[in-house]
């Protein structure tokens, strides 16, 4: 029986072998019999329609497998840039990762901005360089290119013969190779004092046994990356790495007689429709017919759960801390929800937002409300697609990373929910920020004052990236606790209202970065001298949840707002011969450059340009480098637009399909 877990994440740039890798290492722990094909769609992790059509992985899948004592919850990630938000919710509930690098491709862009989260969040990685046996495969460069474009310490594992060749093989070096061990002993002394002495003061060097457990010590903590070579397809090397995985990278932390503490990164639906959780046990152990906190302090009791265990889940009646397991009953659950002890379990990464949406449409106007309820819950397995309805226009739209996204939701629609939609064309989402300080108040009983409640608003800019805050500025006694039960509770439901008011600002973007202060409130009971002559009604919640967008509207057209378009930072490298022409182009796109810097042939730039601008930029650049041109683009921030602001009303005009 293994005695301890690893949640491992395997991660890549699109079509660099990572899921190949997946199937060969289930099938080498005979998880499963026969290896499946992502040209064939028959692998174990892409279970989904689309992904087996296409050939790439679009949801996070787990398998579990066995390395000796330890037992292994693998996770599959996607690859495209498109579901980086997938990726990114995955990181927060692992252990170790093995980052997938193509020996022919090398170091790509999504390697960069994969390697960059994962040393944010200071998960451990080995290094698997796969397709070793392709023809233009040059392990030497890829492993030169780790050391110099990602800026990792890094140390081969074992050598390859033949690469390049069908016939390709690797060998392990070790404590019988002085090269290696000599190598190893300089990598590992740089960052160990204790080691760099022993080093200097022993004639026969440091022995193989602390040399391995230093490199397990280092890589736990992120400071060198174990690279091991070899081929997803043939299995060559593969033996060498799951030894790797086993021994370098660290187990599963937490007591399971511990407090209940979890994290849920994925949701699923069965083919019922029933709602399923996937969650990571960091602490305590949990029970089929618990009654399990999560979320927003909400309580459900667990109907079942299954762990995963020698390939799929299983049902059980517990899992415990370093644990996956799938659970069934917690119906109102939502990704990045804690569960149990909400203090300890680990809270949700900060992801970069969507820079793009789209309307969706229903082909068949009878199928309009069922278009709406699956979006809704295709947004509970990707909430980032932020589901939004305009009532007055009755129009439906969605947050986009990139047009593959898009597909994704209109195959999913067709294939899971049988409705066949359209988008138009993906347009660019700006936000709002406050230009000044603006204040209004509705007054209760005043003449044309549709609620019965006092409401007075002011709103004022705040720091970049603070989102909305929200304060109270009144007299205690004005607030209505026969409603709220306490202050805080006031203050939480008008926090709600606020925000929810704030995503369409004065030109129908979200307003952000900006402070709400409450300051006038008021109500009215419903009795006392003035019941007879008063027509106004008791004061309920929905007089200060109805009364809150109009009085805010009022305070934005006085502060007055600016809208801000979504930048990315793009790291450029391509061909010095030919930067000139691409210079021009990033000119035309209306990028800021650095002054760029040339390292033998290659330039290296970092431009900024508006995100909706990078669509085309990648488009150009092969033929402006002549193919051999890359770019790693990632969010930046916003800033204010240039010239007239957009509207989002104009962009959901009359869009045609796609």
């Amino acid at each position: 029986m293994p005695r301890t877990t690893l949640n491992l994440g395997i991660l890549a740039h699109v079509d660099a072998g990572k899921t190949t890798l997946t199937e060969r290492l289930l099938y080498a722990a005979d998880v499963i019999r026969e290896l499946g094909s992502v040209d064939a769609g028959t692998t174990q992790t892409d279970s989904l329609a689309l992904e087996r059509q296409r050939g790439i992985t679009i949801k996070s899948a787990v398998a579990a497998f066995g390395i000796g004592d330890v037992a292994v919850n693998l996770i599959d990630t996607p690859g495209h840039p498109d579901f980086i938000a997938e990726v990114e919710r995955v990181l927060s509930v692992l252990d170790g990762a093995v980052l997938v690098v193509s020996a022919v491709e090398g170091v790509q862009p999504q390697t960069r901005i994969l390697m960059r989260s994962l040393q944010r969040l200071g998960i451990p990685v080995l290094v698997f360089v796969n397709k070793v046996d392709r023809a233009g495969a040059d392990p030497d460069r890829a492993l030169r290119e780790l050391r110099e474009r990602l800026q990792l310490a890094v140390i081969g594992m074992n050598s390859v013969h033949g690469s390049g060749t069908r016939t390709a093989t690797v060998t392990p070096v070790g404590s019988r190779d002085p090269d290696f061990q000599l190598r190893l002993t300089e990598l590992l002394a740089e960052r160990d004092d204790s080691l760099l002495s022993l080093y200097l003061a022993s004639r026969d060097g440091v022995s193989p046994d602390r040399l391995r457990a230093a490199l397990a010590a280092q890589t736990a903590r992120g400071l060198v990356h174990p690279v091991f070579f070899g081929s997803a397809i043939t299995g060559a090397g593969v033996a060498d790495l799951t030894g790797g995985i086993a021994e370098l990278l660290p187990a599963a932390a937490g007591d399971p007689a511990g407090p209940v503490a979890g994290s849920i990164f994925k949701i699923e639906r069965s083919a019922t429709g029933e709602k399923i959780a996937y969650v990571r046990m960091f602490s305590g152990t949990i029970r089929a017919r618990d009654r399990l906190r999560f979320g927003a302090d909400l309580q459900a009791t667990l109907t079942a759960l299954a762990v995963f265990d020698r390939g799929l889940a299983e049902p059980k009646d517990a899992v415990s801390a370093g644990q996956i397991a799938k659970l069934w009953g917690l119906n109102q659950a939502q990704i990045g929800d804690r569960v149990g002890d909400l203090e300890q379990a680990k809270a949700a990464d900060h992801f970069p937002p969507p820079t793009l949406e789209s309307v969706v449409s229903a082909r068949d106007p009878a199928d309009r409300g069922k278009l709406r309820v699956a979006l809704g819950q295709i947004a509970e397995q990707d909430p980032l697609i932020n589901v939004r309805q305009d009532d007055e226009r009755q129009q439906i739209s969605v947050s986009l990373f990139g047009e593959v996204q898009k597909e994704v939701i209109e195959a999913t629609l067709a294939g899971d929910y049988g409705i066949e939609a359209t988008f138009q064309e993906s347009t660019t989402i700006y936000i709002e920020r406050p230009a000044g300080i603006g204040g209004a108040v509705e007054i209760l009983q005043s003449d044309g004052h549709p609620y019965s409640a006092t409401i007075g608003l002011t709103v004022e800019p705040a720091e970049v990236d603070s989102g909305v805050g929200f304060r109270l500025d009144v007299d205690p006694r004005a607030i209505p606790l026969y409603i709220y039960k306490n202050a805080g509770s006031f203050a939480d439901a008008m926090t709600s209202y606020v925000r929810q008011s704030l995503c369409a600002g004065r030109h129908g973007w979200e307003v952000t970065d900006c402070l709400v202060t409450m300051t006038d409130c008021g109500y009215y009971v419903g009795d006392g001298p003035a019941k007879r002559v008063l027509a106004t009604p008791r004061t309920t919640a929905a007089d200060f949840r109805k009364l809150t967008p109009l009085v805010l509207a009022q305070a934005l057209e006085r502060a007055g707002t600016v809208v801000c378009e979504p930048m990315t930072r793009a790291r450029l490298c391509v061909p010095a011969e030919r930067l000139g022409a691409l210079l021009s182009s990033l000119a035309r796109l209306g990028a800021q450059v650095d002054a760029p810097t040339i390292e033998a042939d290659l330039a290296h730039l970092v431009a900024f340009l508006p995100a909706g601008a990078v669509h085309a930029l990648q488009q150009q650049l092969p033929r402006l480098t002549g193919g051999e041109g890359a770019v790693d683009a990632n969010f930046s921030g916003y800033r204010p637009v240039r010239g007239s602001a957009p509207s989002r009303l104009a962009h959901h005009g009359t869009g045609h399909s796609q």
